[in-house]
């Protein structure tokens, strides 16, 4: 059987959407090392209802 280790999910939400004013969320769902990344998450993905690259945070 193998082990997941300190590999845990993670759900990255865009931080412009809310400004925005347009209905939904970009939400993305990934895994991360919890040892080598104790930190929250911070990347730049694609949001399509902005239609553009947007700086995306882990949230709980």
């Amino acid at each position: 059987m193998a082990k997941r280790g300190n590999r845990v999910q993670v759900i990255l939400e865009c931080t412009e959407h809310k400004e925005s004013g347009k209905p939904g969320t970009s939400r993305y769902i990934t895994t991360k090392n919890k040892k080598n990344t104790p930190d929250r998450m911070e990347i730049k993905k694609f949001n399509p209802i902005l239609k553009k690259m947007t700086v995306h945070k882990e949230i709980k």
